[in-house]
């Protein structure tokens, strides 16, 4: 068993994006926060799927050619191989808990996507 606080990790780029609470050994969980105007690059998980829980905020995501508008209490689910890109276009911090499964050590791929206005 491990019980873990939020506080004892780090967010990856100090105040804003994802910290994981576990990795492994059979799913990612974490707490994923943008500040406004922030966003995420583009990636895809070529095994893992990847789920978001909106605990805060807004957030705008780009699942392949589709964009979804998401608030405080939505759950996201995006499948294997499909890109998806995040950006916070709110006023008020993001914040989401994620859980990436089966576990997979480097299943990542980044993507170079760009947006459209």
């Amino acid at each position: 068993m491990t019980v873990i606080n939020e506080n004892e990790r780090e967010y990856r780029f100090g105040d804003s994006g994802p910290k994981y609470l576990q990795r492994g050994p059979r799913m990612n969980f974490g707490i994923v926060a943008l500040r406004p105007g922030q966003d995420f690059p583009a990636h895809f998980h070529n095994i893992m799927e990847e789920n978001f829980f909106v605990l805060e905020g807004e957030l705008e995501i780009h699942i392949d050619s589709e964009v979804f508008y998401c608030k405080k209490g939505d759950f996201i689910h995006v499948e294997p191989k499909k890109v998806h890109y995040l950006v916070n276009k709110g006023e008020t911090d993001f914040k989401a808990a994620f859980m990436l499964s089966p576990y997979q050590e480097k299943d990542k791929v980044d993507v170079d996507y760009k947006p459209s206005k």
